[in-house]
């Protein structure tokens, strides 16, 4: 699948609902990254499509975090419709959610589990222990020194156990998809 604005956006409003309406930036992403790793453990397929990367401060999703820091657009009922302007280091809910289920529509019932197990693992962590959690639980992270590094998804299956077998049939899926999303978005 190609990178979802939308879906990034109504991940980033549930875990912002589950903690009460506000994230410091980096304890979001963490909480994506980790949501984004999952889907490929359990489905073996994205569930937002962005960009994987090594960044310092461990995994991060690339388009997302362009968003979070305003250097990408807005599309109608993304980002910006979910997620407030930043204040300082934190992200706000821009919408009150009365229940993800009826009101994140891009969700699934089992992507929403997904994130609801991510959030019970992980939700108590403060931003930088959760970052340097990554560090150990995700092996696909390199250390960037200072920049950032693509993680790619064959290295990315292989670190959640798929074998090389395995890991290619599902990269070749995955692309088949990103195609298909992609001729269907220029209708």
């Amino acid at each position: 699948m190609q990178f979802s604005e939308k879906k990034a956006a109504q991940v980033a409003a549930f875990f912002l609902h589950r903690a009460g309406g506000r994230l410091e930036i980096l304890k979001l992403m963490k909480l994506m990254y980790l949501a984004e790793r999952a889907s490929y453990k359990t489905f073996g397929e994205p569930m937002i499509g962005d960009k994987l990367v090594s960044m310092d401060n461990g995994p991060a999703l690339s388009i997302t975090l362009n968003h979070m820091n305003r250097f990408a657009p807005s599309e109608p009922e993304g980002w910006e419709s979910w997620v407030s302007d930043r204040n300082d280091y934190v992200l706000a809910l821009a919408r009150q959610i009365r229940d993800p289920k009826e009101d994140l529509l891009q969700l699934s019932d089992a992507e929403l589990e997904i994130l609801e197990s991510v959030w019970q693992q992980y939700g108590a962590y403060g931003s930088f222990q959760l970052a340097d959690l990554t560090h150990e639980i995700c092996p696909e992270w390199e250390d960037p020194h200072g920049s950032s590094l693509p993680i790619t998804q064959s290295r990315l299956l292989r670190s959640l156990g798929f074998d090389a077998q395995t890991a290619r049939a599902l990269e070749e899926r995955i692309a088949e998809n990103r195609h298909l999303d992609a001729a269907f978005s220029r209708r």
